[in-house]
């Protein structure tokens, strides 16, 4: 069995473009399993929440106190405000990727394992017609055979 996969962070192509194509094979889907696949994303937004944070705590620490009492209250409710923030939120959160493993087995006999991003829109089950589409680049994709 030969394993064919899909890179599942890129979408190798949108349904509405023309892309050029190297081969097309038909194919039976022998199995068809679901699979998730965990990945780390950083977390863009952090140092805006961080200073979401010390704004807030700086509001808060500016209702304390009086003359230069105030001023120091402010900016210790800025530092704890930032600080709160800063340690609660991760640097990194974890993105789940639906993902749908294929075995098919070509009409010359041959059998595959294509691993690809799940399309909603096109759920396959053992027994379904489907086309093998081999893009530039070395990628696959499988798409119904309407």
């Amino acid at each position: 069995m030969l394993l064919v996969t899909v890179q599942a962070q890129a979408q190798v192509y949108n349904r509405n473009q023309a892309v050029p194509v190297q081969k097309v094979d038909y194919a039976t889907v022998e199995s068809v399993r679901q699979v998730t696949q965990d990945e780390l994303v950083e977390d863009r937004n952090r140092g805006w929440k961080t200073f979401g944070g010390a704004l807030v705590g700086g509001l808060i620490g500016n209702q304390f106190g009086g003359g230069s009492g105030k001023d120091v209250a402010t900016v210790v409710g800025a530092l704890l405000g930032a600080g709160m923030v800063h340690n609660n939120n991760p640097a990194y959160q974890v993105r789940q990727i639906r993902l749908v493993e294929l075995i098919v087995k070509t009409e010359a006999g041959e059998q595959l394992m294509v691993l690809q991003d799940r399309d909603p829109s096109m759920l396959f089950q053992a027994g379904d017609e489907v086309r093998l589409v081999y893009l530039q680049g070395g990628s696959v994709r499988v798409d119904k055979a309407m």
